[in-house]
């Protein structure tokens, strides 16, 4: 019963979540934290950082993640066929859809109108992260100085990312020595 719960949780979020990775975080948030209470907030941080540090889709390997952690292999394998199961099937009605009306304007208008649905997803995960993150002073600098070097310098992500760690680890190193 557990594991069909655990199916239907996942392909619920990935039924109604357009814009797939970043945009479920909110669902999945929702459902894994509050509704099911399978992880606490603090575990879904946990989950979401190595979701993101791993290769693949934040959203499925997030799946993997938090089905390992509630009910094993197992789980695992549940959550990520709910997740992905949504995506599989409304890509293949897509793509026989747009290759037959593809010239259509109104299919152009459509895909038009849900980007700014999808900006706005992705925005209020944000959101929600941040506000959960409970950063102080040095990690809000540290997250605007990634953010600078992302969007103005388009510097590669895994710069950002192995820099900001260099940064913490010099940071933490240096305020502990301070301390003693």
């Amino acid at each position: 019963m557990k594991l069909f719960r655990m199916f239907i949780t996942f392909f619920k979020i990935g039924i109604f979540t357009i814009g797939g990775g970043y945009a479920m975080l909110p669902l999945i948030q929702k459902e894994v934290v509050e509704e099911n209470k399978w992880l606490t907030n603090e575990e879904f941080l946990d989950a979401l950082a190595i979701s993101q540090s791993s290769p693949g889709a934040v959203s499925i390997n997030c799946s993997i993640f938090i089905g390992y952690r509630v009910n094993g292999i197992i789980g695992a394998i549940v959550c990520t066929l709910g997740t992905s199961l949504p995506s599989l099937i409304s890509i293949l009605a897509v793509s026989i859809f747009l290759f037959k009306y593809r010239k259509l304007e109104i299919i152009n208008k459509v895909f038009l109108g849900i980007r700014p649905a999808v900006f706005a997803m992705i925005a209020a995960s944000v959101y929600t992260l941040g506000k959960s993150l409970k950063l102080g002073r040095e990690g809000k600098i540290l997250g605007v100085a990634g953010f600078i070097a992302l969007v103005v310098f388009n510097i590669n992500p895994i710069i950002v990312l192995i820099l900001g760690a260099i940064s913490s680890i010099v940071y933490y190193r240096t305020k502990v020595k301070g301390e003693e």
